[in-house]
């Protein structure tokens, strides 16, 4: 069920027609028409902002900054004309599109609760999906917040409703990713392809001040989708109580997400999260997280072999 929400809507053609994003850092709450529009414009362009909420955040000023070096605009995180005009964002006017509700979206099984102890997690036949507005958001790439915000009179949801949802439109670089950077200062990671141009950006979180992620270099192991995830406490750290080995359902609500690129340093990976909303903001137990989306495509980018860099 899609909740009401309070907040004032947001229209498909408020968006679809906004001009550039305001230069100053905005304290609003609400989600912004031109900055709707700028994510999605730096998401078709590889260089992702993570979870698009029409916020003035800090996954949103990093993807500026890295698209305006990778374009020769010098640095900064404001968008300037030459920046809008690198992004085509006057002559884009297909930021938000309709989607219609189909009879497998309304066949989905979702899950009421996913406990917060992993086991009880371990104890569940699936992670899934708690309700069809999480599960439309992670679709498009969305806030759950922005999702209700274009969506404010959709209070439960049925085959051939009509959502308004934004259209990244992305398709994954043809080229096969050689080298993938984890830069841990600016918690972003980058594909680059063989002649070392940079063909996708992430904004992730990488490790913590308590299980810091590796130094050096190593390389992808395999790629495993839609995977378990096996706890073990002694190997990686300890949650809870728990104090023995345990093996959790696969599901985007799984803690490494829907993608789990292996690593050939033991225990560690590149992976998704139940969370997006959390990527680059809150720590993670030494390995590389994505949004799954973002995990999703940088998995066809890799292969075993592909070297994996940690940087500082």
């Amino acid at each position: 069920m899609l909740a009401p929400v309070a907040a004032q809507a947001l229209t498909s053609d408020e968006v679809n027609r906004a001009g550039p994003p305001a230069t100053t850092k905005s304290k609003e709450t609400r989600a912004n028409a031109s900055i709707v529009k700028a994510q999605v414009l730096l998401a078709r362009q590889g260089v992702s902002p993570g979870e698009i909420d029409g916020l003035d955040g800090d996954n949103y000023r990093k993807a500026i900054d890295q698209f305006r070096r990778r374009e020769n605009l010098g640095t900064g995180e404001i968008i300037d004309a030459a920046t809008w005009q690198a992004l085509k964002g006057d002559v884009s006017s297909d930021i938000v599109s309709d989607y219609v509700v189909t009879k497998d979206d309304i066949k989905t099984r979702f899950v009421r609760r996913i406990p917060h102890d992993y086991a009880r997690q371990a104890r569940m036949k699936r992670l899934g999906y708690r309700n069809a507005q999480e599960m439309f958001a992670e679709r498009f790439h969305m806030s759950e917040g922005l999702l209700r915000v274009l969506n404010p009179r959709t209070h439960d949801w049925k085959r051939e409703e009509t959502l308004h949802v934004v259209s990244v439109g992305r398709t994954a670089p043809s080229d096969e990713a050689r080298t993938v950077e984890a830069d841990k200062t600016n918690g972003m990671v980058r594909a680059l392809d063989v002649t070392g141009k940079v063909i996708a950006m992430y904004p992730a979180t990488i490790g913590s001040e308590d299980t810091p992620s590796p130094e050096g270099e190593y390389q992808v192991v395999r790629v495993v989708k839609n995977p378990t995830y096996h706890y073990d406490p002694v190997k990686n750290f300890q949650q809870g109580k728990n104090k023995r080995k345990l093996v959790l359902p696969s599901g985007p609500n799984n803690p490494v997400g829907t993608v789990w690129i292996e690593l050939s340093k033991p225990t560690f990976g590149i992976h998704g999260t139940p969370e997006p909303s959390k990527i680059s903001k809150a720590s993670s137990h030494g390995c590389v997280r994505l949004t799954n989306w973002d995990a999703e495509e940088l998995a066809q980018l890799v292969r075993p072999g592909t070297t994996v860099r940690f940087v500082d």
